[in-house]
């Protein structure tokens, strides 16, 4: 049977944490037409990508202006669960389909880039954190542990589950994944590259599953007050490119480039056994008396009280 899964390719407001639910919000036309069951929402979509910002670090020292962006930055992150969760609940229920989002989440005094599970019936499910933020988003995002490789197991698409930008390319953790027998990986992003694009290709022929790649789109820097050094004045600050992969790494729908929008396609999950006929990373083609991969997924707390 074929169903319905889209990509919501947009990127955060610059106005905040609100517009940003209310641009998400205002999909849901579209989401219940289309009659998707399942939407993947950019990396850090809810709180915002800081792109091109140093938070006025320097090597051994930062500024006071840095510590002040960052308190800036802090207050359109969420709270997991908290009233944005809330609505995106509502947004669930009401069209039926389940939704990954990323978004900024605060604990306590420390941010992590985190992908948010929603089912329409049950509300908040789960989450993922980002385990190794890259290069500079180490400054601003905490490190997730193993407690959060979060995958969902749902009665008419399948095992859910994924991972958040370029923790994609560490390949015991795609292994880690593909171990939990998912139909449909999400790899919510902001990059926007071509090789990006080839990552998706291998995650899908590779874990011979569905791949599903939200990338946000954010417009030129000076249509939405950025300052970004070298930066071409006319290039959007985040292109887009989000696509849909098949078990077989060939993109059915994507990439959309340039504008904000739902990339959708119809999708055949009766394939999936298909495509492991040859290739199944969890049976014949695992060789587990060489290989084995040791997972810890227990949650680490600096301070446990007993």
């Amino acid at each position: 049977m074929a169903r319905a899964f889209a990509a919501l390719q947009i990127g955060a407001s610059p106005e905040g944490t609100p517009a940003t639910i209310d641009k998400i919000l205002s999909y849901e036309k579209e989401i219940v037409d289309k009659k998707i069951e399942l939407v993947c929402i950019p990396e850090a979509t809810i709180g915002g990508y800081p792109k091109g910002s140093s938070f006025g670090t320097q090597l051994g020292y930062r500024l006071q202006s840095g510590r002040e962006e960052f308190a800036e930055y802090f207050k359109n992150a969420i709270s997991i669960p908290g009233p944005e969760i809330k609505v995106l609940e509502g947004l669930s229920k009401r069209t039926g389909a389940i939704i990954s989002s990323g978004a900024i989440e605060k604990d306590g005094s420390t941010l992590y880039c985190t992908m948010i599970y929603i089912d329409p019936k049950l509300g908040y499910i789960g989450k993922h954190r980002k385990l190794v933020p890259t290069g500079s988003e180490r400054l601003i995002w905490g490190s997730g542990d193993g407690s959060t490789l979060y995958t969902t197991k749902t009665d008419k698409l399948g095992n859910i589950g994924g991972a958040i930008c370029w923790e994609n390319f560490m390949p015991l953790l795609r292994a880690s994944f593909y171990a939990k027998d998912l139909s449909i990986y999400l790899a919510p992003t902001v990059d926007e590259r071509e090789v990006w694009r080839s990552l998706i290709k291998t995650i899908g022929v590779e874990g011979r599953l569905f791949a599903i790649s939200a990338v946000q789109f954010l417009p030129p820097a000076d249509q939405i007050g950025l300052n970004l050094p070298e930066w071409e004045p006319t290039r959007n600050v985040i292109n887009g490119g989000s696509i849909i992969v098949n078990p077989y790494g060939d993109i059915i729908a994507g990439p959309l480039l340039g504008k904000e929008g739902i990339l959708s396609t119809e999708i055949d999950l009766d394939i999936l056994i298909e495509a492991r006929y040859d290739l199944d990373l969890n049976g014949h083609y695992s060789r587990n008396d060489i290989f084995q991969l040791h997972v810890d997924e227990t949650e680490r707390k600096g301070v446990i009280f007993k």
